[in-house]
């Protein structure tokens, strides 16, 4: 194995990426990825919620290693009127078993490309409070807006903080 990483993005599912990335979710939420499932999550709701994934507004990338999709990552166009300048990064995950080889650097890359090319200016995201995510985020430039304590549940009913992050892409919004 070549360890090769390939990003892009994903203009619709078929049935076997579908079952796939319903696999993923399941593996990074049963890992504890706080990315809005409890575990277990059940095969269904999980698919279930892939085949709503791509809409109007919605950017999704796969990563694949040696051809096996090990992550993904979404970016959200804003649609309203007074936030057409920026976009929410949303369902970060890679697969546990190919952690730390740079998949998560790479979608965020690909994610930011996309941004700035739909002509966005600000990026937005959150994330619980303690993940390694934070470390990653703000090692790409995310700066913390705040911390909402209590924001997110895990599965044993414990409250758990969450993280706001902002990344300016236009200099001018930086000095704010």
């Amino acid at each position: 194995m070549s360890n090769e990483i390939a990003v892009y993005p994903v203009q619709a599912l078929n049935d076997a990426l579908t079952d796939t990335l319903t696999r993923l979710l399941i593996d990074v939420v049963a890992d504890g990825a706080s990315i809005g499932f409890l575990p277990p999550l059940a095969y269904q709701e999980a698919a279930a919620y892939w085949n709503s994934v791509l809409q109007d507004g919605v950017v999704l990338w796969i990563a694949e290693k040696d051809g096996v999709p090990v992550g993904t990552v979404q970016l959200h166009l804003a649609t309203k009127a007074n936030a057409a300048h920026r976009a929410e990064i949303a369902k970060l995950m890679v697969d546990p078993s190919g952690r730390r080889l740079g998949i998560a650097r790479q979608l965020m890359q690909a994610a930011e490309e996309e941004a700035l090319r739909q002509s966005r200016t600000l990026l937005v995201l959150d994330t619980r409070v303690g993940d390694p995510s934070n470390k990653l985020y703000e090692s790409i430039g995310f700066v913390e807006a705040g911390v909402i304590p209590g924001y997110a549940q895990s599965a044993d009913g414990h409250l758990h903080a969450t993280r706001f992050y902002y990344k300016p892409l236009n200099p001018y919004l930086s000095r704010y």
